[in-house]
């Protein structure tokens, strides 16, 4: 198992009011899996990215990645297994301002004592894969949007990372720049990366090979496992057929 999240919970504290973001979420996901994450604002689909990306730290529950249990390590140690073993899509591609694209996509290998010219050599290659070896010069303001995203994830790529975690890949780009996205999020997939995506879009969603629904901070339904009986039996009617209702569009 790559990654496996056994009962995590998590909850916030606003004053005197607790809000339970995750409630005893347990999830697993193998090498070489696509996995959509789904469910409504305030879900918990994007808390769950964090925590399982450790990004955050969970109030309780357990968190394995390639067998090493992680929720223990100190801040230090889960940022070099970040480093190592993850790689990060964002919906804003978090690329620095003042920047070139060449050096964007090179940043994890200076934080993993990668000799300069290395780390050219690597974020160049990478940069050809998603088909912007004639951009490596230009920042994020020379890049149109979809160009930027594509540098994100080749700084994701970068350091041949175990899992990658996208949240909202296609969400601030124009339809044919949220396709071409999709074309290399697919490809990679096949290539046997794993990939872990959280989207609000369906027609996003259905690139996946797993889908996962989250309401109100517990999983669902997942694909895998199918209903979780414990939890489908107090939800709204309403809400069970928004979900089959869109299972039913995704899978056509």
């Amino acid at each position: 198992m790559l990654l496996s999240l056994k009962n995590v919970s998590m909850v916030y504290k606003v004053g005197e009011v607790e809000i339970h973001a995750l409630r005893e979420v347990s999830f697993s996901v193998e090498e070489g899996e696509f996995v959509a994450v789904m469910g409504p604002s305030g879900s918990g689909k994007s808390t769950f990215l964090q925590i399982a990306s450790i990004l955050n730290a969970a109030t309780s529950g357990s968190i394995l990645l390639k067998e090493k249990q992680v929720e223990h390590y100190t801040e230090v140690e889960q940022a070099r297994l970040r480093n190592q073993e993850i790689g990060f899509v964002f919906q804003q591609f978090n690329l620095l301002a003042r920047t070139t694209a060449l050096d964007n996509v090179s940043l994890p290998l200076l934080y993993a004592n990668v000799t300069k010219s290395d780390r050219d050599e690597r974020a160049k290659v990478m940069l050809e894969k998603v088909g912007l070896g004639d951009r490596l010069q230009n920042g994020p303001s020379q890049l149109s949007g979809g160009q930027q995203q594509r540098v994100a994830i080749a700084r994701a790529l970068i350091n041949n990372p175990s899992i990658v975690f996208a949240d909202e890949p296609t969400g601030n780009l124009d339809t044919q720049s949220g396709e071409e996205i999709k074309k290399i999020l697919i490809d990679l997939n096949n290539e046997g990366r794993t990939i872990i995506m959280v989207t609000h879009e369906e027609d996003v969603a259905t690139i996946a090979k797993r889908f996962v629904f989250f309401q109100d901070g517990e999983i669902v339904y997942d694909d895998k496992y199918g209903w979780n009986k414990k939890r489908i039996q107090p939800l709204l009617k309403e809400v069970e057929n928004e979900i089959k209702r869109k299972l039913k569009k995704m899978k056509r």
